[in-house]
């Protein structure tokens, strides 16, 4: 026989997973709950809006949420600056076993600011916050690559066209040389970004954008693909990607993505176009190794938002 302090531990331990498990159906979302919070992103949305997800993990409202309208939900997300965004509206399920609204609220709401109170759907809460985080985007590689030029450039000099097929630009030879926007992860969070797997060797693959247009600042971002950036065995190398101006050859921006290094590698330039609308980029990917460096590329230019 058990003692009996360890019997009313166990009587205790299983009324609560009874309850839980009781309660539980009142805490989710019916599908009723996500067709009107879907209803009223549909008449209410605009462009240049985003949904975030809290929690992260909900995904079944992808389901759900208009197309024309981007979703975001992934570890971390709650700060994430959502700087392409103009509005920003939170689906949460505050209900849920061990949601902390309150915590999510106070990592997200600092540079937001509230347009409306909440609107209950059964289990769901739709809120709309203005995005003071905003900058609107002047030039995007991942939108433009479509007109960009892409070829392997061998040490000499010497180049090889990579043609564009409608879909994507791609390399003679082989299939991994290719350039096109994709989602990949890094470090838990999905990204749409350039695929631009290195060559091998000195061999560089480029792409350029001739008319590329100013913002205030140039932002080039890269990373290694998946659970691949955690590989960081003796044989591997760096990967680099650089941004040249076409017209100078000055170099603008570079970032250099050493094996192991998980996540995204950034860096930031103020966009020095004064007088002038559009500059000729230059993007290249190269590593001496090239295995295990899949590398997917961010290149955009943006400024602050009119007040």
């Amino acid at each position: 026989m058990l003692p009996l302090a360890e019997s009313a531990l166990l009587l205790v331990a299983a009324l609560g997973a009874l309850y839980f498990q009781v309660s539980l159906p009142g805490k989710l979302v019916t599908e009723k709950d996500y067709r009107e919070a879907a209803e009223a992103l549909a008449n209410e949305g605009k462009e240049g809006d985003v949904v975030l997800l809290y929690p992260w993990w909900t995904e079944r409202a992808r389901l759900f949420v208009p197309k024309a309208i981007p979703v975001v939900g992934y570890l971390g997300s709650d700060g994430d600056p959502l700087s392409a965004y103009a509005r920003i509206w939170v689906l949460a399920q505050p209900r849920l076993p061990r949601s902390d609204l309150s915590g999510f609220e106070r990592r997200f709401v600092p540079g937001r600011a509230p347009l409306g109170p909440p609107r209950p759907f059964g289990n769901l809460r739709l809120s709309l916050y203005r995005n003071g985080l905003h900058r609107p985007i002047a030039f995007s590689a991942v939108s433009e690559y479509a007109s960009a030029r892409v070829y392997l450039e061998q040490a000499g000099g010497a180049r090889v066209d990579c043609p564009f097929d409608g879909k994507a630009h791609r390399c003679p030879g082989n299939e991994t040389l290719h350039v096109a926007p994709e989602w990949h992860e890094m470090l838990y969070q999905p990204r749409f970004c350039l695929w631009m797997h290195p060559p091998g060797g000195s061999r560089r693959l480029v792409a350029e954008f001739p008319q590329a247009r100013w913002g205030e600042r140039l932002t080039l971002a890269a990373g290694i693909v998946g659970e691949l950036a955690f590989h960081h065995e003796p044989e591997l190398t760096p990967a680099r990607v650089v941004v040249e101006q076409m017209a100078s050859g000055q170099r603008l921006l570079e970032v250099t993505i050493p094996p192991g290094r998980e996540g995204i590698v950034q860096d930031t330039r103020p966009a020095a176009g004064a007088g002038r609308d559009t500059v000729g980029l230059r993007l290249w990917v190269q590593s001496e190794n090239p295995a295990l460096r899949e590398t997917c590329v961010e290149l955009f230019s943006d400024r602050a938002a009119t007040p």
